[in-house]
């Protein structure tokens, strides 16, 4: 049997397609590349932006079109969506929570059965994270340490799409670290709903996130740790302690703050405030000088006024992001958000989205402008359209070099010779 992978979405689910094309290579499935001459074709989905769903119907379409005897199965964050189901019901022979992957086999055989939208089964638990997956990076590798989330912020489905955290016993975390390390991994990031709220209990003892960060920053070897995502409400000052002490730990913090204004992020269920925010920017720029910072904003939540957007803006104009990714908001189904009147018209959230990334463009350039002439370690990690090599500095800013060779997944020094707002030009130097 052939199968193809379509992956959309987060990092977490390019781990869990990772997982699952292993499993299936495990029980003598042969990868294709080309999804028309797929016998199994499987959509992994994404649901937290009304964009990612179109982009499944789509698809479901063009395979119903171009290989219509396909065995066609969709897994991720829209296969229990009860609407989405219903819609494409005659299109897709089986629906499946990712974590079923240990029972896929099974579940293909039964087929149909899993389409009774009141017979959804939990088979699994979190036993598909146990799978060895088949790594797409011979040099950077996704480790996810948990799954789902607890915190049901009011616009976000991923607590009904991936159920409550549930978290990998620590141990088994250290010893696949420690076995990408031996392989020669460079860069090993760590994943998870929400990475911060991380908690283990077995043979290495009780452990937090903080805890775990530290013990895999020991490992000896030369390799980078980053982490994502992470929620303020649990960015504790021991995580912050641990960042700041150890050079494996990139410097780079991603941190959603969603809004500025506060009765906005009551709204949103977010359990912090605007302040606490920039608080924690101040603590870990204090902890480890020289750190990127990015984050993640929503602009148009229902009820946003203009006055409410500003401080938003304000927020931003402090901060000094290096990066941003600014969504407008699309009413999630099922999310308590989605009763909300969506007030706000697409028009607006527009010149919303269009006045945050002018400031943020600003920060990120004269951020940049600070390493101009610097020093800097790059992990080159391939070629770009242009046919110059890339790669990503410890705080995750891309580098395009001037060599005309370069050894990918290495680590090389490189002198910063030219910068732009999102980019670096650099040489390498020794």
């Amino acid at each position: 049997m052939t199968y193809h992978i379509i992956t959309i979405g987060c990092q977490m689910n390019k781990a869990d397609s990772e997982r699952l094309a292993a499993y299936l290579e495990k029980n003598r499935y042969q990868e294709v590349a080309d999804f028309k001459k797929a016998e199994l074709v499987v959509i992994n989905t994404c649901g937290v932006r009304q964009s990612a769903e179109d982009r499944v119907y789509g698809l479901v379409n063009q395979i119903h079109k171009f290989n219509p005897g396909a065995c066609l199965a969709v897994t991720g964050c829209l296969s229990k969506r009860s609407d989405v189901r219903k819609r494409l019901r005659d299109k897709v022979d089986l629906f499946f929570p990712i974590n079923e992957t240990p029972q896929l086999l099974k579940l293909l055989k039964e087929g149909n059965k899993l389409l009774k939208l009141d017979e959804l089964r939990e088979l699994s638990g979190e036993k598909y994270l146990t799978i060895i997956p088949k790594y797409e990076s011979a040099f950077k590798a996704f480790v996810p340490i948990g799954n789902g989330c607890n915190n049901f912020c009011s616009y976000c489905v991923v607590p009904y799409a991936r159920g409550r955290e549930v978290y990998r016993p620590a141990e088994e975390i250290i010893k696949e670290v420690k076995k990408l390390v031996k392989a020669g991994y460079k860069e090993i990031t760590l994943i998870a709903q929400n990475v911060n709220s991380y908690q283990s209990s077995g043979s290495a003892g009780k452990l937090d996130f903080a805890d775990l960060l530290k013990t895999l920053s020991l490992i000896p070897g030369s390799f980078w740790l980053r982490f994502s995502s992470s929620h303020p409400k649990d960015l504790s000052p021991e995580l912050i302690k641990v960042m700041g002490a150890s050079e494996k730990i990139c410097s780079h913090l991603h941190l959603a703050v969603q809004s500025g204004d506060d009765k906005i992020l009551k709204a949103m269920n977010r359990k912090y405030t605007a302040q606490h925010y920039r608080d924690l920017i101040k603590r870990i720029r204090k902890a480890k000088p020289g750190i990127a910072v990015s984050t993640d904003v929503i602009v148009g939540f229902p009820g946003e006024t203009k006055s409410q957007f500003n401080n938003s803006v304000k927020l931003f104009k402090q901060l000094d992001f290096d990066q941003a990714f600014i969504a407008r908001y699309s009413p999630r189904f099922g999310t308590v958000a989605a009763k909300l009147k969506d007030n706000v018209s697409p028009a607006e959230k527009k010149r919303r989205e269009e006045v945050l990334s002018a400031v943020l463009k600003k920060s990120a350039l004269e951020n940049n402008q600070k390493l101009l002439g610097q020093t800097v370690v790059v992990l080159v990690e391939g070629r770009n359209r242009k046919g110059k090599y890339f790669g990503l500095t410890s705080g995750s800013k891309t580098v395009t070099l001037t060599d005309k060779k370069a050894k990918v997944g290495e680590f090389v020094k490189v002198k910063i010779i030219k910068v732009r707002d999102f980019g670096l030009e650099g040489e390498t130097v020794g």
